[in-house]
C-alpha cells in the first residue's frame, strides 16, 4: 500500500549497480555471427564491445563463454577479448550454457543475483540460460542490442519468450547509464563519456559537440 511517509530521495533496489551485476557475455564468435540475420552484425558487435568497456568502467565482473571454440564457431570476438584481455573463455560444448559446471560456477562465484546478459543467438544460447537461471532464482537483464538470432522473428519470439518467463530486455546504453546514474560520479564519468562518443552514435557526436563547442566557449 502506498504511503507518503515512506517516499524518500532513493534509488529503487531493482536499479543495476556496479556491486549487484555480473555480465555474461555467450558466444560471439565469428561462425555465430556468420548466422545471426536479425539485425546489422557491425551495430551488434559495436553494442557488445561498449557493454563489455561499461563492465570494465565500473569494475563489474564479467563471465566470457564459448562455444565448440576449436571444432566449429571460432575464437572470441577479438573486439571483445581485447577489452578482456585477462579473461580466459569458458568454451562448452553445451547449447544451454547453464548446463556446463565450470560457466555456473564462475557466476556464482561473483556472489552476484542480477545476470546482464548477451550473445548469439538469441534463440538457442540466451534463451537457454536465461529461464535455467530464471529458474533459479536470478534476476536476468538480457542485453538486446548486443545480441542476435538468425532472423527478425527468432531474435524477437525468443526475448518475448523470456519476457514472459520474467527476464527484463535492456540495451546497452541503457546498461551503461544505470550503472552510471549520477552526473557528478566522477570516478566513472571521463569512462562513460569516452565509451558513449566511441560507441553511442548520435549521442556520442553530441558529447563530441559539447564538449568541443560548448566547453570552448565556457572556458573562454
Amino acid at each position: 500500500m502506498f504511503d507518503i511517509n515512506k517516499v524518500q530521495a532513493a534509488p529503487s533496489k531493482d536499479l543495476l549497480t556496479p556491486d549487484n551485476s555480473v555480465m555474461l557475455f555467450v558466444d560471439h564468435q565469428p561462425q555465430m555471427f556468420f548466422g545471426t540475420g536479425s539485425g546489422d552484425r557491425a551495430a551488434i558487435i559495436n553494442s557488445t564491445v561498449g557493454l563489455a568497456k561499461a563492465a570494465r568502467a565500473f569494475d563489474v565482473p564479467a563471465v566470457v563463454t564459448t562455444v565448440a571454440a576449436e571444432s566449429f564457431s571460432g575464437p572470441l570476438l577479438p573486439q571483445l577479448a581485447e577489452v578482456f584481455p585477462e579473461h580466459e573463455a569458458i568454451d562448452r560444448t553445451t547449447m544451454n550454457a547453464w548446463e556446463d559446471e565450470a560457466l555456473v560456477a564462475a557466476v556464482k562465484a561473483t556472489g552476484r543475483r542480477k545476470i546482464i546478459l548477451s550473445g548469439l543467438w538469441t534463440e538457442v544460447c540466451l534463451v537457454l540460460p536465461a529461464l535455467s537461471a530464471l529458474e533459479q532464482g536470478y534476476e536476468v537483464y538480457v542485453v538486446s542490442d548486443a545480441s542476435g538470432g538468425v532472423s527478425p522473428a527468432a531474435h524477437e519470439h525468443a526475448l518475448q519468450r523470456m519476457i514472459a518467463a520474467g527476464a527484463v530486455p535492456v540495451t546497452w546504453v541503457q546498461v551503461l547509464l544505470e550503472l552510471q546514474r549520477d552526473w557528478a560520479r566522477q570516478e566513472s564519468y571521463g569512462a562513460v563519456m569516452e565509451i558513449v562518443k566511441a560507441h553511442a552514435g548520435a549521442y556520442g557526436l553530441g558529447v563530441v559537440y559539447a564538449q568541443s563547442v560548448i566547453g570552448a566557449h565556457a572556458a573562454g
